[in-house]
This record gives C-alpha cells, structure tokens and sequence, in this order.
C-alpha cells in the first residue's frame, strides 16, 4: 500500500472511530462501479477491527432476482439503477435494526445472485458500538440516504472506471467486448440516472477521488 493511501485511510479510520452514535456506526461506502469501494472498506475494516467490531456487508447480497434486474432489458440503465436491488430489505434488515431504536439484530444477506435464489441466512448480532462497513453502488439514493450515519462516496471518471473493469469484469463477461458493452449501455447510464437524482457528490459527508487508487485525493468532507 502506497503511503498516501495508507495516510487517507488512517485518518478516515480515526473519524470512524472517534464516532459514537446511538446503536451502531452505519457506514455506506458508495461510487460507480470499479471505483475501489470494496477494497477500501476492507482497508478500512483492517483497520478499525482491532479496536471495535466491524460488520462487513455490501449491497451484493442483496440483489433482486433476474427476472426483476432484467425486466427493463439486459441493457437497460432504467434496470440497473431503479431494479437491481431490494433496498426494503436493505433497511429493515440491517439499517434500522442496526439504528438508534434497533435491536442489533440484522440480517447479513438475503440472496445469491450467483444461483438467482434467495437465501436463509441466520440473524446475528452486532455488539453495542460495532461499526457497519457497506459498500455498494446507489447508496445514497433516496430510499436509504437518511438511514447511514456518515456516508463515503469514491469518484472516478467512468474512463478509468471502464478501464479497470476490462480487466476486472473479463472473467464474468468473458470478453472485453462483453465488458465494454455491459459499461457503455448500462452500468455508466445507470450512474449518470443516479448522479442526477441522488447528486451523491455533493450529499456524501466524504467525497474520495479514487482514479489513482494509489494515491486517493479527499475532494470534500464534511466534519
């Protein structure tokens, strides 16, 4: 890890950890595709797990089946921002369990996207001033922005997003053709949707530039 990543995350994980909120912490981690959210909140959670508890979860285990992600089309960015996920099942089983009033109790996922099935996984419980880490695209869109105690938003220019996923996404798409036409017609339109009615730019407490991921550059941050 490059010093300068390492010196932004340092001081990102301290602000965590100075938090105390009512319950627990509720962190979004949110960006476009291939901005390096998943990484960073593993950096993050690296960090803060030796001196709180952390629950690390991201908004893949909560997909809608195919035949919701898909009803718009394939390729369809109205799909991709407004069908993709079960953001009902986002706040009543994590956010608000995990909230002020809540019980602690949450539920870590409720489908595999792999097998397109949902799945039963036991609640657990998170202790009294555990700190959610939850990455996932369209976080501070409307149905969840008010639910996250601090929000952290990764920017990068979809170029440097595209060409990341060329490389990232090539297993899943299984050629770079594939990959340039998911970005082109879906993923990055769907963005483009949510950056118009969300403006998570300017509503995350923590904007990141993450086009050099070596070396983050922290645009904003509201303290």
């Amino acid at each position: 890890m490059s010093r300068m990543r390492a010196e932004v995350l340092a001081v990102l994980a301290d602000s965590l950890l100075e938090r105390r909120e009512p319950g627990r912490l509720r962190v979004a981690i949110d960006g476009p595709d291939a901005a390096g959210k998943t990484t960073l909140a593993d950096d993050l959670a690296a960090l803060i797990g030796p001196r709180r508890q952390v629950i690390r979860l991201g908004i893949d285990r909560f997909h809608h089946p195919e035949a919701v992600r898909r009803r718009r089309g394939p390729l369809s960015p109205e799909g991709f921002y407004l069908d993709s996920f079960d953001h009902e099942a986002i706040v009543d089983g994590v956010l608000r369990p995990l909230g002020p009033d809540g019980d602690g109790w949450y539920r870590p996922a409720v489908f595999d996207y792999r097998s397109d099935r949902a799945v039963n996984v036991a609640p657990q419980e998170a202790a009294a001033g555990a700190v959610l880490l939850f990455d996932g695209v369209f976080l501070l869109r409307p149905e969840l922005r008010d639910f996250w105690d601090i929000s952290v938003y990764l920017h990068a220019d979809p170029e440097v997003a595209l060409a990341r996923a060329r490389v990232r996404d090539l297993p899943v798409f299984g050629s770079v053709e594939a990959v340039e036409e998911r970005y082109r017609c879906r993923y990055l339109p769907g963005q483009e949707l949510y950056r118009a009615e969300a403006d998570p730019l300017r509503r995350a407490d923590v904007v990141l530039d993450t086009n050099d991921p070596a070396a983050p550059v922290i645009m904003r941050w509201s303290r």
